[in-house]
Order: C-alpha cells, then sequence, then structure tokens
C-alpha cells in the first residue's frame, strides 16, 4: 500500500511538471531560434546580432538569429505566431509587425498583443533620408523644390510596404507637399542595394546601415526623422529643421514569444535582456550604430504597443492612405 501510494505521488508529481503551460526545467536546455523578420544587413538585424551573443552567455545556450524576411515582415512574424510556445523561439518585432501593419492591413495572419507576449523593448532609432550622389540636390529644401518641379518623377525606396520607413515616405510627402513615387523592398539592405547603384533616387533607412555607404560617397544623407539631431550623426539635421514643420517620425525593436510561454521564462528572458542592454559596452555599440537602447519590463512595451496602434492609425488616416 505505502509503495502503491508513493506511486501516485509520483505519477501526480511527474503531471505537474509536464502540464501544459508549466516552466520547463533547466531552462533554456538548448539553443534559442532569435527571429529576425528582415534579410541581413539592415537595423533590425544589426541589433539582433549585436545582442545575440552576450544574451547567448547569459543564458548559457547559443541563441541562433534566423532571418526570415519579406511581405514588410509578415512571413518572419506568422512563423513566430505559429511557433510553440516554449521559449525556444522568440521574434524581435519592430513598428512596422506590431504597429503599422496592424493599422494599414485589414487582414494579418497574427494579432498584434493577442498572439505575443512581450518581453521588453530593444531600442528605439531614427531614420534617415538619403539620396543617390547623382541627384541635383544637397538639402532638403532643395529636394522639395525639385520634387516639384517635376512632379511623380522621384521615388523613394523603404524596407517594404506598411514599414516604418515606408510611413516616413509617406509623411514626408505629405508634409512636404510632393508627388514621389514609393517603391517597396524586401528589407533596407536591398534597398540600399539599389540606391547606391541609382535605380531609385531616395531612401528612408535606419542609421546604422546608411552612416557606412554616406560615408563612403556613396549616397547622400539629407536628413533625420528624429525631433532631435541624432548624437550618431550629429551634423545632420532634422527634417523639421530643414522646413518641413511638424515633421517627426522614429522607428522602435523589441523582443516578443509566442503567447502562451510559461511566466517564469518569460521572467528570465525580460531579466537577461535588461542586462545585456545596459552592459556599458553593448549600450555603446547600439548607439554608435543609431539606437538607444530601451529596456524595460513586459508591461511598459505592452502599453507602448497599445499606444503606438493608436497613433498609427489616426496617422494612416490623417495622411489618407488606403488600408488594404
Amino acid at each position: 500500500m505505502k509503495y502503491a501510494v508513493l506511486g501516485i505521488v509520483l505519477i501526480a508529481t511527474g503531471m505537474l511538471v509536464t502540464a501544459p503551460g508549466a516552466a520547463q526545467p533547466g531552462y533554456p536546455n538548448r539553443p534559442i531560434r532569435l527571429i529576425v523578420p528582415y534579410p541581413p544587413g539592415g537595423p533590425t538585424d544589426l541589433i539582433a546580432r549585436t545582442i545575440n551573443e552576450p544574451l547567448s552567455e547569459r543564458l548559457g545556450q547559443q541563441v541562433v538569429v534566423d532571418n526570415r524576411g519579406g511581405a514588410a515582415t509578415l512571413i518572419g512574424t506568422e512563423l513566430a505566431a505559429r511557433a510553440p510556445a516554449d521559449g525556444y523561439t522568440l521574434l524581435v518585432a519592430t513598428i512596422t509587425t506590431l504597429a503599422v501593419n496592424p493599422s494599414l492591413k485589414r487582414k494579418l495572419p497574427y494579432h498584434p498583443e493577442r498572439d505575443f507576449a512581450p518581453i521588453s523593448m530593444l531600442g528605439v532609432q531614427p531614420y534617415l533620408l538619403a539620396t543617390h550622389p547623382s541627384l541635383p540636390v544637397k538639402s532638403v529644401s532643395t529636394l522639395v523644390a525639385h520634387s516639384k518641379a517635376n512632379p511623380g518623377k522621384l521615388n523613394f525606396a523603404s524596407a517594404g510596404v506598411g514599414t516604418g520607413a515606408h510611413l516616413a515616405g509617406e509623411l514626408f510627402k505629405h508634409l512636404a507637399g510632393i508627388d514621389i513615387v514609393h517603391v517597396p523592398y524586401k528589407g533596407t539592405g536591398p534597398a540600399i542595394v539599389d540606391l547606391t547603384g541609382g535605380q531609385v533616387a531616395l531612401l528612408f533607412g535606419g542609421i546604422s546601415a546608411l552612416r557606412p555607404h554616406a560615408l563612403s560617397g556613396k549616397l547622400r544623407v539629407l536628413g533625420v526623422t528624429s525631433a532631435k539631431r541624432s548624437p550618431a550623426v550629429p551634423d545632420v539635421p532634422t527634417i523639421a529643421e530643414s522646413g518641413i514643420a511638424g515633421y517627426e517620425t522614429t522607428s522602435w525593436n523589441s523582443m516578443v514569444a509566442p503567447r502562451g510561454v510559461p511566466q517564469p521564462i518569460l521572467k528570465r528572458l525580460n531579466a537577461e535582456v535588461v542586462a545585456v542592454l545596459s552592459r556599458p559596452d553593448v549600450s555603446e555599440l547600439l548607439q554608435k550604430r543609431g539606437t538607444d537602447p530601451a529596456p524595460g519590463t513586459p508591461g511598459e512595451l505592452a502599453a507602448h504597443i497599445k499606444s503606438e496602434l493608436a497613433r498609427f492609425t489616426g496617422l494612416i488616416r490623417t495622411i489618407g492612405l488606403p488600408r488594404e
């Protein structure tokens, strides 16, 4: 009888340990996949590759960056949303993923709030407005004048339809009163290739991705999209101070997991991500690449997502961009 009771207790204990939603013992005990919903080379990819090694050290398991670009982050995001909720698949979710796409698209293969569990904000970045050197403009004001003299003849590239960079361009068109044509790409990296090759005239993109090409003379930077000048490019004027009153928009990145990951795992991930972003060497490297580290709690990220959803819904309505 004694052994029968002991067997029942052991079975019950095993059931508790393996029950759905229970934290896995010894997490993590195998590599973790960090999905980046863009091709390699863009600002989101650089952020992921800045933190993945120190995060691997803290977790004691390799954090592997998995680039799944395309469809304005939809491909990688849907993959993450459908992954097992065990803490071994994470997503670098962007302003595009969690705010712009839900505001712009009527149907998505995921819900920004219901399908993901927030872990932490990662960083905030302004965009740069860059041109091919062959374009006869050297400032935002001369670009606006040239565009008005040649309506519909200039184009601007972005990381894809519905991305934050796309909205940055649409807002610029709206406030400047100009007609320029949007050319979407499957990420910032491919867009830069065509900009430096002269296939497109303008590009709204991240500082980390564009600055090396500006220093080499392959493109010309005209302005930064933030309200204040960026410490990463202090000599670049803001678009607002260059004559487009009220212009301001920035990008941001965060880390989320599929909804249903056990709370102990989410708590561990938040603590480790915050610790990595608070390291002076990591923070300095991110700032040099144009990102201001912004670690925080899951609750703060959830509130930020809700606020950004409201902001972009209003912006899309204001500029008259049709919902897809």
